[in-house]
């Protein structure tokens, strides 16, 4: 026998190397999916919290009214036309929410949703820009940013605006990556749609342009501009052609004439005083403090985030007509320039050659910054309501238990009128009676043409046009002189307190118990 055919014998088993098991495909799917979805379950929480612990301001009176209008509400759309103001994209959205019972959580719940899902698109967005560690900073601040999640739980426009200006951003830079026409394209549609939600986001249309024209690299085909152009056009067009149809053009040029030649509401730094506080100052000095430290490192980028930035912010603080929220599209900007930094500064020299400490650093970091902004958000959303509140920041204190209390106690066809016309707004929604207002100009120049003035309130009282007056903080603390006025007219008609229940008969006007007070008045 050859030993050279001889089988070996086999060798004694010893520890050898380790052997690496196959990770089940269900958990190299799911895994790299659970911070995200931490970062959508947090933005969820936070924007749904105790949703409708209080009741609707004036602008989300007005929205969910004409929602419900929409919807076919006899009772609101009696006092909540459907051309009101603004495009009724949102309306249009939110009247399928409200159908049969309308709530204040059942309408809530729709820009709410919005709001996450903005969210989930930042983190798109993100991922496209920066990749997946700088996505997920970014998404897990604006998802505990107190300037998004206090717009997201009101019924406004902002939020359906915010999320449609972003998915145009992300066709951009999809745009700027590929050269697709589709991607242009579906940028002009989704613009059209913004501007449907709001017209004031037609602004957003000089970032766009001063990118391409600061970005020569990128280039822009007349065939693409065509095709991009069209489908904004088309999508706008739907707006114009329904007040056409509808026979409400009149209703759209009175509008707009108001908010061209309308008074300045708020000087001319109020952004840089509200706006850096509720976005996080932390998230604010590393969004553009980190634009100056890697300027070596900015690109196309950059310059279309900070046109996405720089453009609405000079025209809102240039713009006599001021709004907190107007601003809100600019926050998801701010969230992904964020994360870029705060990756960054995990990656630099001192800690890339160290894998797990830069990990550390990352998550250190991240969960500092995510913090400070979401602190003020919980106090926030769980804070007492105050008397007096920045008009946007929430719902106004009373005014919903005032309007309930109307509805139930005071007959149909009763007229309210009320120091402003914000309360008046609201007192209509709850109650389904209709309220008028004092500081309603005459010059319809100087006045929303939603709203008809009191010429001659005295008169109108003394006649008995109106049988209860109503007195609140709100508009009190913000209109003097008209609040002294509703007083003149109680005190010469013998106003009554009626709600709420007064602890003593003769109460005197000048010690209210209560946000909003509700006087019955007669005849001289």
């Amino acid at each position: 026998m050859n030993p050279a055919a001889a089988p070996a014998l086999p060798r004694p088993a010893g520890p050898g190397p380790p052997v690496e098991r196959p990770v089940p495909r269900s958990r190299r799917i799911f895994l790299p999916g659970l911070p995200f979805l931490a970062v959508v379950v947090l933005a969820t929480f936070l924007r749904f919290w105790q949703l409708d612990r209080i009741g609707f301001n004036s602008d989300e009176a007005v929205y969910t009214g004409t929602a419900a209008a929409l919807a076919g509400n006899e009772q609101l759309g009696a006092v909540f036309p459907i051309f009101r103001a603004h495009p009724v994209l949102f309306q249009m959205l939110l009247s399928f929410f409200v159908r049969g019972e309308v709530s204040d959580w059942s309408a809530r719940a729709l820009p709410a949703a919005i709001g996450v899902a903005t969210v989930a698109l930042t983190y798109l967005l993100a991922v496209r820009l920066y990749g997946r560690s700088v996505a997920l900073i970014g998404a897990s601040i604006l998802a505990a940013m107190l300037y998004h999640v206090v717009v997201s739980r009101q019924v406004l426009l902002d939020g359906l605006m915010t999320l449609c200006a972003t998915a145009v951003l992300y066709c951009i830079v999809r745009y700027s990556e590929t050269e697709s026409m589709r991607w242009l394209a579906a940028a002009g549609a989704l613009m059209g749609a913004t501007i449907l939600a709001k017209e004031t986001s037609v602004v957003l249309l000089g970032a766009i342009f001063a990118y391409f024209a600061l970005t020569p690299t990128i280039r822009l085909r007349p065939r693409a501009v065509a095709f991009a152009v069209l489908a904004m056009g088309l999508v706008v067009a739907a707006y114009p052609l329904a007040l056409v149809i509808s026979g409400h053009v009149g209703s759209g040029q009175s509008y707009l004439l108001w908010q061209l030649f309308r008074r300045s509401n708020h000087p001319l730094g109020f952004y840089l005083s509200v706006v850096p506080a509720a976005v996080g100052y932390v998230v604010m000095l590393s969004a553009l403090g980190g634009l100056i430290w890697l300027r070596a490192e900015n690109g196309w980028r950059e310059r279309l985030l900070m046109g996405w930035l720089i453009v609405p912010i000079a025209f809102f603080t240039i713009w006599p007509v001021k709004g907190y929220q107007y601003l809100l599209p600019t926050a998801p900007v701010l969230a992904v320039l964020a994360g870029r930094t705060i990756f960054r500064l995990s990656v630099t020299r001192r800690f890339a050659r160290r894998g797990r400490l830069s990990r550390i650093v990352r998550l250190l970091t991240a969960g500092v910054v995510v913090v400070s902004v979401l602190l003020p958000t919980w106090i926030t959303i769980n804070a007492e309501p105050a008397g007096t509140v920045l008009a946007g920041t929430g719902g106004v204190p009373g005014g919903r238990e005032a309007g309930i209390w109307l509805r139930d106690n005071v007959p149909d066809g009763s007229q309210v009128l009320t120091i402003g016309p914000s309360m008046a707004n609201i007192l209509q929604f709850y109650s389904h009676r209709g309220a008028r207002s004092l500081s309603v100009s005459s010059n319809p120049q100087s006045r929303n043409p939603s709203y008809t003035p009191v010429l001659n309130p005295d008169l109108a009282v003394r006649s008995g046009e109106f049988q209860y007056l109503v007195w609140d903080t709100y508009t009190a603390s913000r209109t003097k002189f008209f609040a002294d006025r509703l007083d003149r007219l109680l005190t010469h008609y013998h106003g009554q307190q009626v709600y709420p229940r007064p602890e003593t008969s003769g109460l005197d006007i000048s010690h209210r118990n209560g946000p909003v007070v509700v006087y019955q008045v007669g005849p001289s």
